[in-house]
């Protein structure tokens, strides 16, 4: 099952626009959407922590810093698609 992964930070204006926007994308729908505080993962930190809001979908760098709708849709159409 595909996933979102949003790193965030506590307080991030950005972080939290950008959840609101993917949760209003229609291609969004259904598809669970898990918020990560950047800061408790050592790794991620190291890897997005000035790069924040950071969004993923089934591992895969989606965008960062604000939303890519077109990322987004182009991203989920294609993981959709039957193999």
């Amino acid at each position: 099952m595909m996933r979102f992964l949003l790193y965030s930070r506590p307080g991030c204006g950005l972080c939290e626009e950008m959840l609101s926007d993917l949760a209003a994308l229609p291609s969004a729908q259904g598809i669970p959407i898990d918020v990560v505080d950047v800061d408790l993962e050592p790794t991620a930190r190291a890897r997005y922590g000035h790069k924040i809001p950071v969004l993923l979908l089934a591992g895969e760098l989606l965008c960062h810093g604000r939303l890519d709708p077109e990322e987004v849709d182009k991203t989920v159409a294609h993981r959709r698609r039957p193999v």
